[in-house]
């Protein structure tokens, strides 16, 4: 499977460093980059984008995401996914954690979740 993530704009760029460093393959994006939304951007319009650019979203926004989640999908529309980080896990166990989705998921497994973090527990 071939992921994609957005990395949310409160996500500290260590876990895209990170990520790249033990997965180099691994498409890793954060909002502000350019082509991302910019900082500031709407939940409703990063996952218009995530959908548009075939992106999952990874977030530490568990309090409004899981209703604008439902509004898209309201709306008719779908997402690659939304992971939602555990402010409980270290860093380096949610490195590992989303290097192995990466790995292991297959086309369209996320398609119109939201999954918290750890799956592998």
């Amino acid at each position: 499977m071939s992921i994609s993530y957005l990395l949310d704009e409160h996500i500290g760029p260590t876990y895209r460093e990170q990520l790249i460093r033990h997965k180099p393959d691994l498409t890793v994006w954060m909002i502000g980059d350019p082509g991302a939304p910019a900082k500031g951007s709407s939940d409703p319009d990063i996952l218009c984008w995530c959908e548009d650019k075939d992106f999952v979203l990874v977030t530490n926004n568990r309090k409004s995401m899981p209703d604008h989640l439902r509004d898209h999908l309201a709306a008719g529309r779908h997402v690659p996914g939304i992971l939602t980080l555990n402010p409980d896990m270290t860093w380096r166990d949610t490195i590992d954690e989303l290097i192995l989705i990466a790995e292991a998921g297959f086309e369209d497994e996320y398609r119109d979740l939201i999954l918290y973090l750890p799956q592998t527990s």
